[in-house]
């Protein structure tokens, strides 16, 4: 049950993340004039991939926490908070002072007409400023994932969407900012949430003994552990980004309605990773823990907990697609043509799910004993499958494009049971 406590929050708080992308939407799609909503469609993507390869901030700090509160030790607890947010806050600076020729390489990368590049170039010039924010909070949600307390996590981003979207609709709908005023809501909402994440972490420093240590924080041979799992983790999700952006561009080549067809399926992918991202961030701060302990009999029920969890959910969301999948294509789409195109290609999804699964369980599980380097080569080995199953597959048109993706899911999993296995008898025992 351990495992449900901690996953029934981040579930729930994965849910929030696409009501505000629906809002933001709803209310730019209501102007009178469309570039505004390809503005904010771009300036959104862009963000969308970047903060997402600094997802390693919330990871990493995770599974050191863990371990850390496996150990009982409030010290490494603490300063490892500390690390984190000197780095979150020293990456973040560097987007903004490097602002200019990171949003000028990712709208020419993302490829909008004139004017909707223009603003969109404004839109993601504000949003910047709120770099530092977004992955000081990354760091503080991983810290506390990583005490497994996962309820704050529901509570940050409940507040952060919430401040978002009230100030969306008072920005464009009572200010008239348009997609400015969509980017100065996000930013807005972003201090929020910090400053609600500050008090909170301030309240549970409180709790733990010890002090900061100028040893810990100040000298950089201190960082070696967050550099060597961080690294590996921006590493492996750049490899995952090329994967998902090589799909999105061999999908685009085959016309429009192949490119929207393949953009409703990969929302079944997406529904489906909001509940097993749940036992996964859980199996991490458990095992973690696990881990930090000696306490091998607790991981190995930990683990066979999550897959129970994980398993029956991938089933079930196999057997909704199977039965409800082309009900679930007509909520997404009214577009005819595109509704038969994505029926047509709807049999990957109802296999997808009971893949994937493993390979979201065992990020966790590889991220909760900070073993990174094995989830880097399960993503540049699942791509030595999917590129050459990609070139020999071309005839198939998107059938050959999905049998591809669905090799380099395979494999990833596979790989991953196959270090699982490995560790389990040599490591983790």
């Amino acid at each position: 049950m351990r495992i449900w406590q901690l996953a029934w929050p981040i579930i729930i708080s994965n849910i929030t993340v696409p009501l505000l992308g629906l809002v933001d939407t709803a209310v730019v799609g209501h102007l009178p004039d469309s570039r505004y909503l390809a503005a904010v469609t771009l300036g959104a993507t862009l963000f969308s991939f970047l903060y997402w390869g600094f997802g390693f901030l919330r990871m990493g700090t995770t599974g050191l926490v863990a371990q850390a509160v496996g150990r009982e030790s409030d010290s490494d607890v603490r300063n490892l908070l500390g690390q984190s947010l000197i780095m979150a806050i020293v990456i973040g600076s560097l987007l903004i002072v490097f602002a200019s020729p990171i949003v000028s390489f990712g709208l020419w990368l993302l490829d909008g007409s004139e004017a909707a590049t223009a603003l969109a170039r404004s839109y993601a010039e504000i949003r910047l400023w709120s770099a530092p924010a977004v992955l000081a909070n990354y760091t503080i949600l991983g810290w506390f994932l990583g005490q497994q307390n996962a309820r704050v996590t529901l509570m940050i981003l409940v507040l952060t969407n919430s401040v978002n979207i009230v100030l969306d609709v008072w920005f464009v709908m009572g200010l008239g900012l348009t997609s400015d005023g969509v980017a100065w809501a996000s930013v807005i909402a972003d201090y929020s949430a910090l400053a609600f994440g500050g008090f909170l972490v301030l309240r549970q420093l409180g709790k733990l003994e010890g002090t900061f240590l100028r040893s810990r924080l100040g000298v950089l041979s201190a960082y070696a552990a967050l550099f060597n799992v961080n690294g590996n983790l921006f590493i492996r999700t750049l490899g995952l980004l090329f994967a998902m952006a090589f799909f999105t561009a061999q999908g685009a080549r085959q016309g429009d309605t192949i490119l929207a067809a393949n953009a409703v399926l990969l929302q079944f992918i997406m529904l489906t990773s909001y509940a097993l991202d749940g036992f996964a961030h859980a199996a991490e701060s458990l095992v973690g823990r696990a881990v930090g302990r000696g306490d091998w009999s607790a991981f190995a029920d930990t683990v066979r907990a999550a897959a129970r969890f994980s398993w029956w959910t991938a089933a079930g969301a196999a057997l909704v697609f199977a039965l409800g999948g082309n009900g679930l294509i007509a909520l997404l789409t009214g577009l005819e043509e595109v509704r038969a195109t994505a029926a047509a290609y709807l049999p990957w999804m109802v296999v997808m799910p009971l893949i994937a699964v493993w390979s979201y369980l065992l990020d966790g599980v590889f991220i909760g004993t900070t073993s990174i380097a094995a989830m880097r080569n399960s993503i540049f080995i699942g791509l030595a499958a999917y590129l050459p199953t990609w070139w020999l597959t071309q005839g198939l048109g998107n059938h050959g494009l999905w049998l591809a993706f669905m090799a380099f899911t395979c494999v990833r999993s596979a790989v991953l049971i196959g270090y699982y296995r490995h560790y389990r008898l040599t490591r983790w025992r």
